[in-house]
């Protein structure tokens, strides 16, 4: 059987929305998508990507073999695609999200103060 949503090449976040949203209607996934439901789905593969990583050195999580790049390649793909439907849900443009989180982010976090260093920034 062919698949009614195409698996080409998504260059826009709002092509791969509408792309993730036809695929669970396909599926009838829809009465399952709940806010709630995709927020702990994320979070579960957020889970399985942090497991890749875990007990390898600094240098080894730099320099994965081919099979794991594809395997950490394929929950990063997972933590985007519910992020994406998340997004959908509840109406909220990531692009638009990022920006003004990078925005907050400069502001708390001006880089002549924090520059090299990984601990939390407050300003005093």
């Amino acid at each position: 059987m062919i698949p009614l949503v195409s698996v080409a090449a998504f260059t826009t976040l709002e092509q791969l929305r509408v792309a993730v949203r036809a695929f669970a209607a396909e599926r009838d996934w829809d009465q399952f998508h709940s806010p709630k439901n995709l927020a702990i789905a994320l979070s579960v593969e957020a889970a399985e990507l942090l497991e890749h990583f875990q007990w390898l050195s600094e240098a080894a999580s730099r320099e994965l073999s081919g099979e794991q790049r594809s395997e950490v390649a394929a929950e990063m793909a997972d933590v985007l695609i519910y992020l994406v439907r998340l997004a959908d849900k509840l109406d909220v443009d990531l692009l638009q999200a990022a920006q003004a989180k990078m925005a907050v982010n400069a502001r708390k976090y001006p880089a002549d103060q924090v520059r090299g260093s990984a601990r939390k920034y407050r300003k005093r």
